[in-house]
């Protein structure tokens, strides 16, 4: 199994970036073989669209669970499309920490976005004390699991947004559905 981290730099004792569509550097580790890859993110520095960029970079990677500080929107949805699992709110400790961490089931899946779009950047939807752009400095309070808790207006923000992005991936399912229906139809 591959897992991806999200990391200040290429090394697994580097700090974790908790951003995940404009960190710095993906660790990528194998469970099988215990070795590792670091891979640059070019999505970093994106005028828009970091997460989805980051996110197909990682699917392609062959990853199969991101873990991270936070996620937003996109790239969870896009990582999701994928089959790959997320885990967020791992803030302050070191990529090795979280690989071990994830090896003793310490950490859980998200069942959605920790933070609304466009959090990397400063420019809105940012988690409750959150700063943008990295600015907490890696002084969280260590392995955390789950999305931090938001104040009831942003929640209720977040949950209009996922019932609003959980219609529209119904009509585009029922979209594909009637292509591939009638694909199918054309060579029977």
């Amino acid at each position: 199994m591959k897992l991806c981290i999200t990391s200040s730099g290429v090394s697994l004792d580097d700090s974790m970036d908790p951003r995940f569509g404009r960190c710095r550097y993906f660790i990528i580790w194998d469970t099988d073989n215990e070795q590792f890859e670091a891979v640059e993110n070019p999505a970093v520095s994106a005028g828009g669209g970091a997460g989805i960029q980051a996110a197909q970079l990682i699917a392609n990677k062959g990853v199969e669970t991101v873990l991270t500080g936070n996620v937003g929107p996109n790239a969870y949805n896009t990582l999701t499309a994928a089959g790959i699992k997320v885990v967020v709110g791992l803030t302050g400790i070191a990529v090795r920490q979280a690989i071990e961490g994830f090896k003793t089931g310490k950490q859980e899946y998200t069942a959605g976005p920790s933070v609304g779009a466009h959090y990397g950047t400063g420019g809105g939807g940012s988690a409750p004390g959150g700063m943008g752009m990295g600015g907490g400095r890696g002084m969280g309070r260590g392995m955390q699991t789950g999305a931090a808790p938001q104040p009831p207006s942003l929640r209720d923000e977040e949950l209009k947004a996922l019932k609003e992005q959980s219609q529209k991936m119904k009509q585009d399912l029922e979209t594909i559905q009637e292509r591939i229906d009638a694909l199918t139809k054309k060579k029977g």
